[in-house]
């Protein structure tokens, strides 16, 4: 499988809960978490979208006009004096490069999918596998039409900020950078693998996942998103999963327990499967409702 697939339904780099609550409609999932004094609402977002893709149901903008801060996995993504020092320090390394580190047969996966691109692997020499990975699974994805401008994310952002709204992460740049660049270097090769692995699928891939996201269909999310993973890359679940899903709703759930209307709005995988935010919230005391 597919940890490309993650990296496109994550910040970074894509989880079935208790979907409690009423049935699934033609729109995105939007989930809402009740306290006594704050209303929280969660939103599983896509990150890298093709501008046509009409997501924005009456539903989720009342819910965004409503709210009075966004909270997000982190809040300055698209800083570049925030990422660039982080990737230059984490995800370049000019001492070891990259086909010191490679066996013959990735190179040669490697050189495959970097010429329909127009690149060569001397291009990627400087970074370390995670990055490149990183970068093999949105290139293609911006060759077929996809762009990180179009994101959910970055729309809802510009709304927020368009009405001086706060603006909040549940996690750091450097945390982020950090799950991926701290991993062991056999589970890093991995990565960088299954981006080569996904480089021809990525696009039509990305399709089925938003034409599922749209239409909220989250059990086809987990299914895009989740299933392979869990059984061929346990580690990696576990670590950008289970134990940040489990993070996220610890903060969540002191957003529903203070004051105002908060609208969250995280990466799709993190709100399907079993291991969902909803499930662990639902752990700490509080029904996610589906809206």
């Amino acid at each position: 499988m597919n940890i490309g697939k993650i990296r496109r339904g994550l910040t970074l780099c894509a989880l079935f809960a208790a979907a409690l609550g009423g049935p699934a409609t033609a729109e995105p999932a939007l989930w809402k978490v009740q306290g006594s004094q704050a209303t929280v609402y969660l939103f599983g977002t896509i990150h890298i979208l093709k501008p046509n893709v009409a997501w924005r149901a009456p539903k989720i903008d009342a819910a965004i006009k409503a709210s009075d801060a966004l909270w997000l996995e982190i809040a300055d993504n698209d800083d570049p004096a925030v990422m660039q020092p982080l990737v230059l320090k984490y995800g370049v390394d000019p001492a070891h490069p990259l086909s010191s580190k490679l066996d013959a047969a990735t190179k040669a996966k490697l050189a495959a999918l970097l010429a329909p691109l127009g690149l060569t692997p001397a291009q990627f020499e400087p970074l370390r596998p995670w990055m490149a990975g990183v970068t093999l699974s949105v290139l293609p994805l911006m060759q077929g039409g996809y762009d990180i401008n179009s994101g959910a994310e970055h729309v809802i952002t510009a709304d927020m900020r368009a009405a001086h709204k706060p603006i909040d992460g549940l996690e750091t740049a450097e945390q982020q950078v950090r799950y991926l660049a701290d991993m062991p270097p056999a589970e890093e090769l991995d990565f960088l693998k299954s981006s080569l692995d996904d480089g021809e699928k990525a696009v039509p891939e990305l399709d089925e996942m938003v034409a599922a996201w749209v239409s909220g269909d989250q059990s086809k999310l987990e299914a895009l998103l989740d299933e392979e993973m869990r059984d061929d890359y346990p580690d990696i679940y576990k670590l950008l999963i289970v134990e940040r899903n489990a993070r996220f709703a610890d903060q969540i759930a002191a957003l529903a327990r203070g004051r105002g209307v908060v609208f969250v709005a995280i990466g799709a995988g993190h709100l399907a499967g079993p291991d969902s935010v909803q499930a662990d919230l639902a752990k700490l005391g509080l029904t996610a409702v589906r809206q």
